[in-house]
């Protein structure tokens, strides 16, 4: 199997996980800290599927306010990688 395949096995198969994990519907828990920086770190594909049409929530709605809203900050910035350095 040549090595662009893989990748391209492997990165589908993240992509599908990845965005299993998007906030869908209501629950009776609180989402809070740790959920919020999960739920950024999956923004990204929760964002494709819901351009494909996908019933897929991007914020979870049953949040805790300030620490959800913090750890969903975090999560989005977890995935720019840091800071530029020259």
């Amino acid at each position: 199997m040549k090595k662009n395949q893989k990748l391209t096995y492997i990165f589908i198969s993240i992509l599908f996980i990845v965005s299993s994990c998007a906030p869908e519907g209501y629950t009776s828990d609180e989402y809070g800290f740790f959920s919020g920086i999960w739920h950024g770190i999956c923004l990204p594909f929760a964002l494709i599927g819901k351009l494909f049409g996908a019933d897929i929530g991007i914020y979870a709605e049953n949040n805790s306010g300030f620490l959800y809203w913090l750890g969903f900050i975090f999560g989005i910035g977890s995935l720019g990688g840091g800071a530029y350095r020259r």
